[in-house]
């Protein structure tokens, strides 16, 4: 069994926040660039997000 701490994260293109793997996505976790369906469909509607310093 694996901790949360040693799954691998990435940052969310839409809201910049990390986030971490989920067994949902393990076929296409290379694919994913989103944190949730929400920032995804913003994301295009939106064009890019600010930059956060």
């Amino acid at each position: 069994m694996r901790r949360k701490a040693d799954l691998p994260q990435k940052i969310c293109a839409a809201c910049g926040r990390p986030f971490t793997w989920r067994k949902a996505w393990a076929k296409v976790w290379e694919e994913v660039r989103y944190c949730s369906d929400r920032c995804r469909a913003t994301r295009k509607l939106e064009g890019p997000p600010p930059r956060r310093p």
